[in-house]
């Protein structure tokens, strides 16, 4: 069998272990790799390479960086490959790039589609409550996340997972499957359309899905505290000035220790964190970033009097107060 000539599109870490697998199975010839630009980073600004091209550099591949990938149709087509594997490129593929290549493009989408299409289904599936989320690779058309589906595969969403480690465990689980789709693919499959019921809608995380709505119930508090860790981070106040927090569990506090508490206050701190009081119910915050410095388990803040049981959190604008000046968590 000759090996399938494959183009992989990828931007960020998450894209990565479907690179290592299609480098090392031998189904397959990694004949590029298409990547964003070096972007500025730190304080320095200094462009820095994606984590794709790291590891295609690593792997020996040739590299593409377009500004405007409408521009790169050309070079797509002269690398020779038969189809392209896409994973989190992070810019959309224009209609004359997507015939560039004999058989298009297979994209891994980190859902069960038509659930959550868009940027950010991980974020949206832990703050919905979902049960279950998945992987789907599918073959892109002009829609937004809308092409048939050629592989896809159901995954348990853990209690206390955050948004970071799903998305690292969809990442490699999706490799395989993103794999086979793509030997489907070249086998002339043409995939399972989707239904145009169930289909929801998963938009870029901002600011404002970051800050902590403490009169919402403890579940709700919990998933938005995960769906938002480690980036762009779960935001509060403490004292006027911003406060991450991360590792939400919801009841973690008895009812004798919350009492008839306002919403946002700290009603006990143990060696499992901070007990924070909810519009119904209380959750256990496991971690903490101060205003200006670093992450930090939350009873470590609380011996540090960085934090104070009573303390009441969230009553101040969080647009109006200083930056946290730290690094995610």
């Amino acid at each position: 069998m000759t090996p399938l000539r494959v183009l992989v599109a990828g931007t960020p870490e998450v894209a990565v272990p479907s690179l290592d697998l299609l480098v090392t199975d031998d189904r397959f010839t990694v004949v590029g790799v298409l990547t964003n630009p070096d972007r500025p980073r730190g304080r320095s600004r200094t462009p820095v390479p994606s984590p794709v091209a790291v590891r295609a550099a690593e792997h020996g591949l040739p590299v593409l960086r377009p500004e405007r990938v409408a521009d790169a149709a050309g070079a797509l087509t002269a690398t020779g490959a038969d189809v392209g594997a896409v994973v989190a490129y992070g810019s959309i593929l224009p209609p004359h790039v997507l015939d560039a290549l004999p058989l298009g493009f297979v994209n891994l989408h980190f859902s069960l589609l038509p659930r959550w299409r868009g940027a950010a289904p991980v974020q949206h599936a832990i703050r919905a409550g979902d049960a279950h989320t998945g992987v789907s690779a599918f073959h892109l058309d002009e829609g937004m996340d809308t092409g048939p589906v050629l592989r896809r595969l159901t995954v348990p969403i853990d209690e206390d997972v955050d948004a970071g480690g799903l998305l690292d465990r969809l990442a490699r689980l999706g490799a395989p499957v993103l794999a086979d789709a793509l030997l489907a693919r070249a086998a002339g499959e043409a995939g399972e359309p989707q239904p145009a019921d169930g289909a929801t809608r998963a938009p870029r995380i901002g600011p404002d899905d970051a800050r902590i709505d403490w009169t919402a119930d403890a579940d709700t508090v919990a998933r938005r505290v995960r769906s938002v860790t480690p980036r762009p981070g779960a935001t509060t106040t403490l004292g006027g000035r911003r406060l991450k927090v991360a590792g939400a569990r919801a009841g973690a506090a008895s009812a004798a220790e919350a009492g008839p508490a306002r919403p946002g206050t700290v009603v006990a701190a143990d060696r499992d964190g901070l007990h924070v009081a909810c519009g119904r119910g209380t959750v256990r915050i496991a971690r903490v970033q101060p205003a200006g410095r670093a992450w930090t388990a939350a009873a470590d803040a609380v011996r540090g009097r960085l934090v104070t049981v009573g303390d009441v959190l969230g009553h101040a604008d969080a647009s109006t107060v200083p930056g946290d000046g730290g690094d995610d968590a």
